[in-house]
């Protein structure tokens, strides 16, 4: 589970709900673009939701982009329907197409797309049902196809807990397993400052996953276990690639990363002292790394 490196929202960034041919989103927002004219869409992954990237949207805003963080059906904020119909890959890409166009203004080839893991696979279901509306394509810490053999086994497992246990039994089991969670923040802070900033997140986190729709982690979840590989397809696309990861993943192996950045000819960045969650885990690096690629794309 991805972890914001902080949890209040940088000044001048709206959190509402935008409204799309497809219902209303949740939605982080850093307000109209700069000098570039771009937008930029930003996907979560599994469990995850836009505050996870919200050490980005600073960055990125000063550099000249509108960024849009949001929480896709089912997610947190967003919620959605009680059936797991409502979560296949085609529904959920279609949701990004109905953001793209509010965010493109009808605009062709003006909206940046990032996907954070499953939210790549989303990502790219996208741009292969129509790539018209979008200006490149990110793929951060998102594979080819299905997760690691590892991770199909925590997801298998997770997706098992949830045929026979309540949402909230869950949680308290992966407290259990997990006791990662610490202290907000990089800068130094009292004890007491620590203690509050931990319990804040320790709440957020668990606020978060009791408001996701069960059918739509069991859905994706199962999308995860199955996906194929559609690289192939991608490389039909004339769309420019960025395929970013940390120094280290579980689920989607760097070297398989590596590889599948070379088929697609897309830039390659690896974010030092990273895992699967560069966004949350070095947002200066990574945000820096993202505009180097999409303001290559826009000269001047």
């Amino acid at each position: 589970m991805s972890k914001p490196p902080f949890l209040a929202l940088p000044e001048g960034v709206r959190a509402y709900r935008m409204a799309t041919a497809r219902g209303e989103f949740a939605v982080h927002d850093t307000g109209s673009p700069g000098s570039t004219g771009r937008t930029v869409l930003l996907l979560p992954g599994f469990t995850g939701s836009k505050e996870d990237f919200i050490g980005l949207l600073e960055p990125l805003a000063r550099a000249g982009f509108r960024v849009v963080a949001v929480d896709g059906r089912g997610q947190f904020e967003t919620g959605g329907p009680r059936e797991e119909a409502a979560y296949t890959q085609l529904e959920l890409a279609r949701d990004v197409l109905a953001l793209a166009t509010v965010l493109g203004l009808d605009r062709p080839g003006t909206v940046h797309l990032l996907g954070h893991s499953l939210g790549g696979l989303v990502a790219r279901a996208a741009v292969l049902l129509d790539a018209a509306p979008f200006a490149s394509l990110t793929l951060m810490s998102s594979g080819p196809a299905a997760v690691s053999p590892s991770q199909q086994e925590r997801v298998r497992t997770l997706l098992g807990a949830m045929e026979t246990m309540s949402m909230a039994a869950i949680w308290e089991v992966m407290q259990e397993l997990d006791q990662s969670v610490g202290s907000a923040g990089e800068a130094p802070y009292s004890q007491r400052e620590v203690e509050e900033a931990s319990a804040a997140m320790e709440e957020f986190l668990r606020r978060r996953w009791l408001a996701n729709v069960p059918e739509q982690l069991s859905a994706t979840g199962r999308q995860l276990l199955a996906e194929p590989d559609r690289v192939g397809e991608l490389t039909a696309l004339e769309l420019p690639f960025h395929v970013v990861s940390g120094a280290e993943d579980d689920a989607w192996p760097v070297p398989l990363l590596d590889g599948m950045a070379e088929r697609l000819r897309a830039r390659r960045t690896v974010v030092a002292d990273t895992g699967h969650s560069p966004n949350a885990e070095r947002p200066a690096r990574t945000a820096r790394a993202l505009a180097d690629f999409w303001l290559s794309l826009s000269p001047g």
